[in-house]
């Protein structure tokens, strides 16, 4: 079975943004650090000009996603199971 978490490298330590549920103490683990600036395109199958063009396109949607009221789906899953 495999599970993802999400979290943040500090002092030598992995601090996770949620506790992981249903895994036993003891588990092992591979982390993946990823660097939260850097997009590879290329592995996403765009390129450059795509990227620009694609940019363009969903800046209509900013003013609308950096909204108070989104707010709610910046922890989704924790929401959904407080309904």
């Amino acid at each position: 079975m495999l599970a993802s978490v999400e979290g943040t490298y500090r002092n030598g330590r992995v601090e996770f943004t949620e506790q992981p549920t249903d895994i036993d103490e003891g588990t092992r683990v591979i982390v993946t650090f990823m660097r939260s600036n850097e997009i590879d395109l290329a592995s996403q199958g765009i390129n450059k000009a795509q990227a620009e063009i694609l940019r363009s396109h969903l800046a209509t949607f900013v003013e609308d996603w950096d909204s108070p009221e989104m707010s709610i789906y910046d922890n989704y899953d924790a929401a959904k199971t407080n309904l």
